[in-house]
Formats: C-alpha cells, sequence, structure tokens
C-alpha cells in the first residue's frame, strides 16, 4: 500500500470518525478510530530509517498509541485509565526515541521553558477535578511535557535533515496539545467540541511522527 494511498484513507476515516462521534456511535467510532490508529502504525512501519533505533521505538511508541485510542473509543473510568496507561507508554517509547536524536542531556533549552510553563497551567486548571485521578494525570503530563521538550530539541539541533527534525516537532506539539482537548472532555466538560478540535490535531500529529521516521 502506498503512502498517498494511506493518506486518503486516512481522511476518510478521520471524517468518518468525527460523524460518529458527533452522533455518539460508539461502535462506528471504534471501528473508525482503530482503522485510522493501524494507519499511522503503518506509516511508521513502511518508512525506511537511517537512524534504525529512532524508528524502532517511534513504531512501538505508536502501536501502544493504537491501544490507546481503541480504550479511549470506548465507555467508562476503567478503560480511560487503561487508555491514559497505554498512551503513556507510547510517549515514554518516543522520549527514548529522541534520545537517538539528541542526547538527553541537551533537551532543557530556553525554549522548553514555555512547555513547562503552559504545563503547568494546564494542571492547575484541571486539579480541581481530577478527584482520585490526580496522581495518574500529573505523571502524564510531566511525560508528555518531557517528550514535548525533547522534540523541540530536535527541531533546535542541526545535523540532521531539516525537515524530518520539523516533523518530529510539529508531530509532538500538535500530539500535546490534542491532549488538552482530552482532558477537558473528560474532566471539564464533555462535548463534541473538544473532540472536533482534538481528534484532527492528534491524528495530524501522530501521522507527522510516522513521517519522520523515514526523513532523519
Amino acid at each position: 500500500m502506498t503512502l498517498p494511498v494511506v493518506f486518503i484513507l486516512a481522511a476518510v476515516f478521520l471524517l468518518l470518525l468525527l460523524v460518529y462521534e458527533r452522533q455518539e456511535k460508539e461502535k462506528g467510532r471504534l471501528i473508525a478510530k482503530t482503522i485510522l490508529s493501524c494507519l499511522f502504525v503503518l506509516v511508521a512501519f513502511l518508512q525506511p530509517s537511517s537512524v534504525p533505533s529512532y524508528g524502532k521505538f517511534i513504531l512501538i511508541g505508536l502501536t501502544f498509541c493504537l491501544a490507546g485510542d481503541v480504550c479511549l473509543a470506548l465507555s467508562g473510568d476503567k478503560i480511560f485509565r487503561a487508555g491514559l496507561v497505554a498512551f503513556l507508554l507510547g510517549h515514554i517509547f518516543y522520549v527514548i526515541g529522541f534520545t537517538y536524536l539528541v542526547p538527553a542531556s541537551e533537551w532543557f533549552i530556553p525554549g522548553s521553558v514555555l512547555f513547562w510553563v503552559f504545563s503547568l497551567i494546564v494542571f492547575l486548571w484541571l486539579r480541581p477535578h481530577l478527584k482520585a485521578m490526580l496522581v495518574a494525570v500529573a505523571v502524564y503530563i510531566l511525560v508528555i511535557t518531557v517528550m514535548a521538550s525533547g522534540a523541540w530539541a530536535v527541531l533546535d539541533r542541526s545535523g540532521s535533515p531539516f525537515w524530518g527534525r520539523a516533523l518530529v516537532f510539529a508531530g509532538a506539539l500538535l500530539f500535546y496539545v490534542s491532549d488538552v482537548f482530552v482532558a477537558r472532555n473528560q474532566f471539564i466538560q464533555r462535548e463534541f467540541l473538544n473532540r472536533l478540535i482534538g481528534l484532527p490535531l492528534y491524528y495530524l500529529g501522530q501521522f507527522l511522527l510516522a513521517l519522520s521516521v523515514g526523513l532523519l
């Protein structure tokens, strides 16, 4: 299957997913989301990589995110927690992958402070609503902020192809922002607007990360 075909299918299933989300049809949402997430795993799998370790860990991370997507397509607090764990593991594997592009000791550059400040603001916003999920969400925010900081460091690091570095940063940034809408939907106000904005951001971010495997 060629990449253009994958991207056409992805666009179709993203539209279907949004329709099912709007109609609150769980079965349709589960099918569309599973297929769509399998596609970004496929994109990473199809990419030849000049940094094999990076490609391997991104592929593993994407696979965990696929599992997380399946969980979030279903209803219930327990399944949401399972999805949170899957995404947490996905971010951890992204973080490991990024260390093959830039050593972790070089990640905390001045620009990354913006992520830490924004994450603190988001956590303080969510905190009154988290209850038993307080620690889990705090850990998740910590890990995703480390991931975003690593992506910024990759963008800032010369020596690797620019477009590959740009895709890493853009993909991680979109994923990071999309999680704000997941959190808003889960803890603040459950409404379609969160999915309408968050899902396209999330899937574009994942596809960009998958594509970066072949450009570094």
